[in-house]
């Protein structure tokens, strides 16, 4: 006798097993979204990180250099210390335009997989 239940509720279907979460970890559609994430992730973070390491050995070791007045009592230290908050506004929206563009639709995929919808 077929009836017309409704699909469970969220709350009411059960969680994937830890069997199931491992099975996934080891496919390769997560290794794929792993790598996507590592190759815009690591080299950014290391580039970030150098042009901070950068200003901060300047600053402390080239201060003429630093110190040379750029137009009015703007410098290049203060230059090189605004270019480090723009950068990192710039990462943080470049990162967010490729995550919803390469990580969310591949982790989305996973996700409903693991919670039965595909």
């Amino acid at each position: 006798m077929a009836t017309d239940a409704p699909p469970p509720s969220k709350e009411e279907r059960p969680l994937p097993s830890a069997e199931e979460f491992s099975e996934v970890q080891q496919s390769a559609e997560f290794a794929e979204l792993r790598r996507s994430f590592r190759s815009f992730a690591f080299p950014l973070t290391i580039a970030f990180v150098s042009w901070y390491l950068l200003y901060v050995l300047l600053s402390n070791y080239a201060g003429g250099f630093m110190g040379t007045k750029l137009f009015g009592n703007i410098n290049v230290a203060f230059v090189f210390g605004i270019a480090q908050f723009v950068t990192t506004f710039l990462i943080a929206w470049w990162y967010s335009r490729y995550a919803a563009a390469k990580l969310d639709p591949k982790a989305e995929a996973i996700k409903s997989r693991m919670e039965g919808g595909a």
